[in-house]
């Protein structure tokens, strides 16, 4: 049995990513940008994920993570991303922490670790 967030839709978390980036003067379309650095989703595929309510693990089993994604360090929530067992929450985490980045007013070029 996973953690609940596993079976969540990510079309359910979608609009809170958005609010907290619009919040800090990012926009949507950076946030997509940063989803499909990190999971090769462009926007077609993305809305169709969304559209279809796909769950986290539905949604990160069908992605193609960056290879730079290691690179990804750092806390949410308390928690060094870098150190997560398990690893479809270490992608979710990876996630998270980028929205973050973005909403901290992070360079574009920073988050993408480029």
């Amino acid at each position: 049995m996973g953690h609940r967030i596993f079976a969540t839709s990510v079309a359910s978390v979608y609009p809170l990513y958005v609010t907290k980036v619009e919040r800090k003067g990012r926009t949507k379309a950076e946030l997509d940008q940063v989803i499909e650095w990190l999971t090769g989703f462009d926007e077609s595929a993305l809305t169709a994920h969304l559209d279809a309510e796909t769950t986290f693990e539905e949604f990160f089993a069908d992605a193609t993570l960056h290879p730079n994604v290691s690179l990804i360090t750092g806390s949410v929530c308390g928690v060094r991303v870098q150190d997560v067992e398990d690893p479809l929450m270490q992608q979710i985490r990876y996630l998270d922490k980028l929205v973050d980045e973005l909403a901290k007013g992070k360079a574009m070029d920073k988050v993408l670790r480029a």
